[in-house]
């Protein structure tokens, strides 16, 4: 890969993997303006490791409090409870998506990764996106959710295992379906991420040395770094527009990707 393509690619995959409108949609189609060949599987490990870093260091003060709820027996007050209880719906509303796709994954990757697919699914939980948010919205926030509402949001995620759904897509839209606030809904969504892309990772740097993969690792670096960053904006920049115009910009942008993918299949 060269190092435009890198960079390209990075701040793609950085700031799609946490915007509801299809990271697949976006590498695909970057690919195919510029001619570049599929970034293989090194590329996606190291923008895996730039993500996972940036939701962290985002919510990084939501997370600490969840582990001080988890390990602190001293404070039983309802917020800690609150944090507690949190915490146990991340992991098993996380379950649903790393077992299907640790059975599936390979599956997915041979008979999914279609263009025509992409494009239409990109349309479709585009629709979905509005229906919810138009049609399903309310004001509930993140204390409301309760166990039925985690793995119903966790139940969906498992649909961002086809290209083009969108993981934060299909999460946010499930979540405004059960009535939550864009932004409560978009901030369970990020974290609930974090287990599925650590998973994600995790399996991808395992086949990566053991297929014994050659390493540029000053590209390796760069693409940690520039989806990192990309990340971290994202998140920042989405949170405060769900605040200001909601989602129907998303939804919009999303039905733009899928015609304009459907249009490069002519």
């Amino acid at each position: 890969m060269s190092l435009l393509q890198v960079v390209v690619l990075a701040l793609i995959q950085g700031l799609t993997e946490f915007l509801p409108v299809s990271s697949s949609a976006h590498l695909i189609l970057g690919s195919h303006v510029f001619g570049w060949p599929d970034q293989g599987l090194v590329f996606d490990v190291a923008t895996h490791a730039g993500t996972l870093l940036a939701v962290l260091v985002y919510f990084r003060r939501e997370l600490g409090r969840l582990v001080c709820a988890w390990l602190g027996n001293a404070r039983a007050d309802s917020q800690w409870q609150g944090e507690r209880r949190m915490g146990q719906y991340l992991v098993l509303a996380s379950m649903p998506a790393i077992c299907v796709g640790a059975l599936a994954h390979e599956w997915v990757e041979v008979h999914l990764r279609d263009v025509r697919i992409i494009a239409w699914t990109t349309l479709s939980f585009g629709a979905l996106m509005w229906a919810a948010d138009a049609l399903c919205a309310r004001n509930r926030q993140l204390p409301e959710l309760n166990f039925r509402g985690a793995m119903l949001i966790g139940l969906a995620q498992v649909l961002a295992l086809v290209p083009g759904a969108s993981r934060s897509g299909v999460t946010i839209t499930m979540g405004r379906a059960l009535g939550f606030s864009a932004e409560s809904a978009a901030r369970f969504s990020f974290l609930l991420s974090i287990p599925v892309i650590a998973a994600a990772g995790s399996y991808g740097l395992w086949r990566m040395f053991t297929h014994a993969a050659d390493i540029a690792w000053s590209q390796f670096g760069l693409a940690v770094l520039f989806s990192a960053v990309a990340g971290w904006v994202c998140i920042a920049v989405f949170l405060a527009l769900l605040r200001r115009v909601g989602l129907l910009p998303f939804v919009v942008y999303r039905l733009a990707i899928g015609f304009v993918l459907l249009s490069v299949l002519r």
